[in-house]
C-alpha cells in the first residue's frame, strides 16, 4: 500500500489549490459557482493522488492519467471527465507559470472525444402552458394569501427569464429595484463581474409590479433582493426555484425532467433565432462572452434558413 503524503505535503496541496482559485477570482472574475465547480473537481483528483501516495507537487504524468482512467472505470460522463481534465490543466498551468513546478504533467494529455450536444429547448406552445398555469395560480384569489404570493413570484420568475434569458444565479439575485415601473432594461451582473443590458417586456414588467404590490400586501419584510429568502444567501436559491418549476410543469402536462431554468434559457435564445433575430444579439443578450458558446443555436438558424429557401426561392416549385 502506497505511504500517505505527510501533513506538511497536504497543507502544500490544499495552499497550491488556494493559490489558483484565488487567481481565478482576481484575475478572471470566476463567480462563487465556478470556484466551488473547480473546488470540487481539484478536490477530487488530490484525494485520488493521496491514495496512490502522490501530491500534486510531485504528480506525474502517468499519475494524471491513472485519475482520468478511474473516473473512466467509474463510468462517469465524458463531459464530467473532460471538466477534470480541464481543472487539472489549468491548475498546472498556473503552478508551472508561478514557478511552483518545474514542469507541466497535464500538458500533453488528452481528454475523451465527445460530440457537442444539442441544449434541450420547449416549444412555444410548452412555455406558453407554463406561462398560462402560471398565471391562472396566481390569479386564484380563493388562495390563502402566502400561497397565492408563492404563486405570483413564481410566475414573475417565469415571466422574467423567458423575456431576458437569464443565467437562474442572475434570476434568483435581481434586485428589488428591477421592478421599478419605469424600468425599461435591466442591469445584468454575470459572469466575470461583467455588466449588461436586457430589455424587459410589458409582461415581465406587469407581473414583477403585481408581484411587489402582494408583497406588500402581505407585509412581507423588506429586503433588497426581488426574490427573499430567509437563507445564508438573503435570496430564494437556483435549487428551490428548479424545484418549483417542475412542479408547475407536472401541472402544466409537460414532463418534469424536460423542464429546468436553463432550458427555459435555452428557449428564449431558440425562439428568438427561429424568428429572425441575429445571433450576436443573441450572444449580447446570454451574456455569453465568445460567439461559439451562442453557436450552439445553429441548428435553429439552419431550419430556419432552409424554410426561407423552400418558401421564397423564385425556383422552388420548379
Amino acid at each position: 500500500m502506497a505511504r500517505e503524503p505527510s501533513p506538511q505535503a497536504k497543507q502544500a496541496d490544499a495552499t497550491q489549490v488556494e493559490l489558483f482559485l484565488d487567481m481565478l477570482a482576481a484575475e478572471r472574475g470566476a463567480g462563487a459557482n465556478t470556484l466551488s465547480a473547480y473546488g470540487r473537481d481539484l478536490a477530487d483528483l488530490t484525494a485520488h493522488l493521496r491514495e496512490r501516495g502522490r501530491t500534486l507537487g510531485n504528480a506525474t504524468t502517468d499519475d494524471l492519467r491513472g485519475y482520468l482512467s478511474s473516473l473512466a472505470r467509474q463510468n462517469f460522463k465524458s463531459a464530467t471527465v473532460a471538466r477534470r481534465l480541464s481543472a487539472a490543466r489549468q491548475l498546472y498551468r498556473f503552478l508551472y507559470a508561478e514557478g511552483r513546478r518545474a514542469d507541466d504533467p497535464a500538458a500533453v494529455l488528452e481528454g475523451p472525444k465527445r460530440g457537442r450536444s444539442l441544449p434541450k429547448i420547449l416549444s412555444v406552445a410548452e412555455v406558453d402552458s407554463l406561462l398560462t398555469q402560471s398565471r391562472a395560480s396566481m390569479n386564484d384569489e380563493a388562495q390563502p394569501l402566502p400561497e397565492r404570493l408563492r404563486a405570483l413570484r413564481l410566475a414573475c420568475l417565469l415571466e422574467v427569464v423567458y423575456a431576458t434569458g437569464l443565467r437562474v444565479s442572475e434570476l434568483v439575485a435581481l434586485p428589488a429595484a428591477a421592478a421599478r415601473r419605469d424600468q425599461n432594461m435591466l442591469i445584468v451582473r454575470g459572469k466575470g463581474g461583467k455588466e449588461r443590458l436586457v430589455p424587459l417586456n410589458d409582461a415581465a414588467k406587469r407581473v414583477m409590479t403585481e408581484y411587489l404590490a402582494l408583497r406588500a400586501k402581505a407585509k412581507s419584510e423588506k429586503s433588497k433582493w426581488l426574490f427573499p429568502s430567509f437563507g445564508d444567501s438573503g435570496h430564494l436559491t437556483r435549487q428551490h426555484f428548479a424545484r418549483e418549476l417542475k412542479e408547475l410543469a407536472a401541472q402544466a402536462g409537460i414532463s418534469a425532467d424536460r423542464v429546468s431554468p436553463h432550458v427555459l434559457r435555452h428557449a428564449f435564445a431558440s425562439h428568438l433565432l427561429h424568428n429572425g433575430a441575429d445571433l450576436r444579439v443573441v450572444q449580447t443578450l446570454l451574456g455569453h462572452a465568445d460567439i461559439s458558446t451562442t453557436q450552439i443555436y445553429t441548428h435553429v438558424l439552419e431550419g430556419r434558413l432552409k424554410s426561407l429557401v423552400r418558401d421564397l426561392h423564385p425556383l422552388a416549385d420548379e
